[in-house]
């Protein structure tokens, strides 16, 4: 029984893609809602399955197999390969800036995947994670797609993987974790709601998951200066 549920939770991971691919074919049909809807299911089963792991004890039931290695080839399709493309078919950057927008999302996700210490003490991520996803899905539905925001957004994110900021992990964290889980947790239904009413818009929602990604990035700094 212990090695059927460690099997699940693999299975589980690996679903991730499946829904992923799912948000592809919606963007190949230019459905922008249900491409998010789709890519916000596998950002769900990403904060899920570790808690699933941890508690069925993955690593010791199966040591042959690494959760870990499948999550980064799943991330990174989700994360960098799936957004970019929607980032193209969605026009969201001015004529003759496309592919170096891309080329900047696709390198700088490739490069920081490869930095040794990529997730500190397993409760930060040194430089702002690759979460594509989540930026194309606010300069698109949050800020209505301003080509020239657009362009700017990528080119101070894709520097921000290198800047050695001190970015929390919601669902890791040994100080604030109630709050950052909660910030957390707010921003996704935030994001549900989005979704729910688009092509409609809830101002009061857009600002509250423009606050929570500040309130992120003002944690980064402080955490960053005091060393944590």
């Amino acid at each position: 029984m212990k090695k059927i549920a460690a099997w699940g939770v693999h299975i589980f991971t690996s679903s991730g893609l499946l829904t992923g691919f799912l948000a592809l074919i919606a963007i190949g049909e230019k459905d922008w809602k249900m491409a998010f809807v789709w890519l916000f299911v596998s950002f769900l089963i990403d904060g899920l399955d570790g808690t699933f792991a941890r508690l069925v004890k993955v690593k010791e039931v199966l040591p042959q197999m690494n959760g870990k290695n499948i999550d980064f080839v799943i991330d990174f399709a989700n994360y960098a390969i799936f957004p970019a493309y929607f980032f193209y078919m969605a026009e969201m950057a001015p004529p003759g800036w496309m592919y170096p927008c891309l080329a900047m999302i696709l390198l700088s996700s490739a490069l920081y995947y490869g930095k040794e210490g990529m997730v500190e003490d397993e409760q930060y991520f040194v430089g702002f994670p690759v979460l594509w996803n989540l930026l194309v899905f606010v300069a698109f539905f949050v800020l209505n797609n301003q080509p020239w925001l657009n362009v700017g957004m990528v080119i101070v994110f894709s520097a921000l993987h290198f800047v050695p900021l001190k970015y929390a992990y919601p669902s890791r964290s040994r100080q604030f974790f109630l709050v950052h889980l909660v910030a957390s947790v707010l921003w996704f239904v935030g994001g549900g709601m989005v979704l729910f009413v688009y092509p409609e818009k809830l101002f009061w929602v857009d600002a509250m998951l423009l606050g929570i990604g500040v309130y992120f990035g003002v944690f980064a700094v402080l955490d960053t200066l005091r060393g944590n």
